[in-house]
């Protein structure tokens, strides 16, 4: 059997909080290693349980979620980040990615889905909705182009024609479903590709696959 992932959420509304606890408490494959009100008690507590995957909420009192992930990843850069907050703000979208969050969802995104997101981020993947995932990438193609964060010809050279037309896919804003759909693989597959394109481009985050990929 495959390790259990380990989850800590960051929510400062007690109730909402509780449900994400019973959430991974009770589902296979899932660990809860702790949870949080605020972003103090998250950057205190969150070093000493080493999760796999951290539930960050933007909205916290004394220190947002964004300045949390920003300081937590600095210490922990093998955690996975999930934004879950209730509104589909550009300006904080940016800042999270930026920060080293992994993932971006809305709080009415459902339970089901919720766990889904967390194993494809714990997987290698970036779980967004696909409206999300398309600003972020007509954010992307709007911004000035930069050599410094363009893709190495050697980097690019390691992809295969299948990861080239992945990221074409995933480039023009495509969802990971959609890509499976359009390419005639599984989702395992596209997580395949997830994974080596990361590896192969030094990435750590769609935002900055993409971004790479493109030559911004």
């Amino acid at each position: 059997m495959s390790k259990a992932i380990k989850v800590a959420f960051v929510e400062d509304h007690e109730q909402f909080r509780g449900k994400l606890a019973e959430l991974t408490s009770g589902a296979p494959g899932f660990e809860l290693a702790g949870t949080y009100k605020d972003g103090p008690s998250a950057l205190a507590g969150i070093p000493l349980v080493k999760p796999d995957v951290v539930v960050m909420d933007i909205q916290l009192p004394g220190i947002d979620g964004v300045e949390c992930v920003r300081k937590l990843k600095a210490q922990l850069p093998r955690v996975n980040f999930l934004m879950l907050t209730v509104y589909e703000d550009s300006d904080r979208l940016f800042e999270s990615l930026k920060a080293g969050a992994g993932g971006y969802l809305l709080k009415r995104t459902s339970s089901a889905k919720l766990l889904q997101a967390i194993q494809e981020l714990h997987e290698g993947g970036s779980p967004m909705t696909p409206h999300i995932a398309r600003r972020v990438v007509q954010f992307i193609s709007s911004s000035p182009k930069t050599s410094r964060n363009a893709a190495q010809p050697a980097e690019l050279a390691e992809l295969t024609p299948g990861e080239k037309t992945f990221l074409d896919e995933l480039s023009q804003g495509y969802a990971y479903k959609e890509i499976a759909d359009h390419l005639g693989i599984s989702l395992d597959g596209v997580r395949n590709y997830v994974r080596n394109i990361y590896k192969k481009l030094h990435a750590h985050s769609k935002l900055e696959v993409v971004n790479k990929y493109l030559g911004r």
